[in-house]
């Protein structure tokens, strides 16, 4: 019985430590949470003040739209030279100034707008600079989860808390971006360094990456390794980058699109408007959490998942060119925004499980890069199409998502991995 009861005592012990440290490390979750909320909020949160922007600079809808586009075009490419970093000299190291480096541009872009009678080309050069501090913080957020959890339904949980803190920062950016504007337009600007801070604060004291690293392969050996992984996932990597690109292209031009109709069709403005067009995000914020939380380590659950979700989102931004109405219009992107929200966490989670931590931070790096050209595409495009027809650019946004939806049910074969 002694020998019993010690056995049981040392499992407790055992399990109350391992629960303990689990704890210490959703502190940490958090704290990196707040990364992509940041980077998100650092965006998303002008797409509300996009019209007054375009009064108070007198510039024309594309151009606006660039106030976005250019913050996108910056990461996609230095997100790679970001994720390669990472690999070889740590994530926190990339991390804590690349949020540095998007205050500063927050400062310049909001310095501009307040003091200079011709501001939008340093405003632009500002969010020039944030997309350079977007590239090496958001997008090594997934590596760095990666590497603090050996148990794959960790991964996919916290992976999906941090998609959900992506979402959130969508949901919460236009009520807080129409907030600020309301005061003085370009105040969101001055905002985006304080939470860059705040980010940078919890970084330095509650994240604490693992202790032992493994030595750097050297560069020449590294890209082999790099091409071998392509050759032997190519099908379903390039299938996962496709589709991120597409679902966040419908995502930013269904925002731009919203927050132009609401202004010009409907005549609402402010805060009211930053309350609709959370609606839907809050929606997808909502779909994300749930996502995360039931897909544990089942990839095959992620495929059919990330399939639905497409199919739902394109049927529902289909659906939007039978009717003109405001409420019709927020319930089908509502909906649409419970689409999305199924597929984004898979997607994220069958990139980090699916690649050796070695090379994670460049492959989710370069998954990065593809959601950003998404991002930075959308707003432009659907600039463009609105000049047309309302019902051309529904048409090409959810044959996009079906589009995705048919890669995702014949690229993405788990079962058989």
């Amino acid at each position: 019985m002694e020998h019993i009861e010690e056995a049981v005592n040392k499992s407790t012990k055992k399990t109350k430590k391992k629960t303990d440290g689990y704890n210490n490390q959703k502190w940490a979750i958090l704290s990196i949470s707040s990364i992509p909320l940041v980077m998100t909020l650092g965006n998303s949160m002008l797409i509300p003040v996009l019209p007054a922007m375009e009064n108070e600079l007198s510039i024309t809808s594309f151009q606006v739209s660039m106030i976005i586009t250019v913050y996108s075009i910056v990461a996609i490419f230095l997100i790679p030279i970001a994720g390669f970093l990472s690999d070889h000299i740590g994530r926190k190291k990339v991390i804590i100034p690349s949020l540095i480096i998007a205050g500063i541009g927050g400062i310049i872009s909001g310095w501009a707008a307040w003091k200079m009678k011709d501001p939008y080309w340093l405003i632009l050069v500002g969010r020039a600079l944030q997309g350079v501090g977007a590239a090496g913080a958001s997008p090594i957020v997934m590596p760095l989860v990666g590497d603090m959890f050996k148990n794959d339904d960790e991964v996919s949980s916290s992976l999906g808390l941090i998609e959900t803190s992506n979402t959130f920062g969508k949901v919460l950016s236009p009520i807080l971006g129409a907030l600020l504007a309301g005061f003085i337009w370009f105040l969101p600007f001055f905002s985006i360094p304080v939470f860059c801070l705040i980010s940078i604060l919890l970084m330095l004291f509650l994240v604490k990456t693992p202790n032992k690293r493994e030595k750097p392969i050297p560069v020449k050996q590294f890209f082999i390794n790099i091409k071998k992984i392509f050759t032997d996932n190519g099908m379903w990597l390039y299938a996962i980058f496709a589709i991120g690109a597409i679902l966040m292209f419908a995502l930013f031009g269904v925002l731009f699109f919203l927050s132009d109709t609401l202004e010009k069709t409907f005549e609402i403005k402010d805060i009211k408007k930053g309350f609709l067009l959370a609606v839907p995000l809050c929606a997808l914020c909502a779909s994300s959490y749930v996502t995360g939380k039931i897909i544990k380590e089942n990839k095959v659950l992620m495929k059919r998942l990330t399939f639905s979700g497409c199919l739902l989102s394109a049927a529902a931004i289909f659906i939007l060119s039978f009717s003109e109405k405001l409420w019709f219009l927020i319930v089908m992107f509502l909906i649409s925004g419970v689409g999305i929200g199924l597929a984004l966490p898979c997607l994220d989670a069958l990139i980090t499980e699916g690649i050796e931590k070695a090379a994670r931070g460049t492959i989710s790096s370069i998954y990065s890069s593809m959601r950003f050209i998404g991002v930075a595409a959308g707003p432009p495009a659907v600039a463009v199409l609105l000049k047309h027809s309302d019902h051309i650019l529904f048409y090409l946004l959810s044959g996009l998502i079906f589009l995705a939806a048919i890669y995702t049910f014949f690229a993405i074969k788990p079962e058989k991995e």
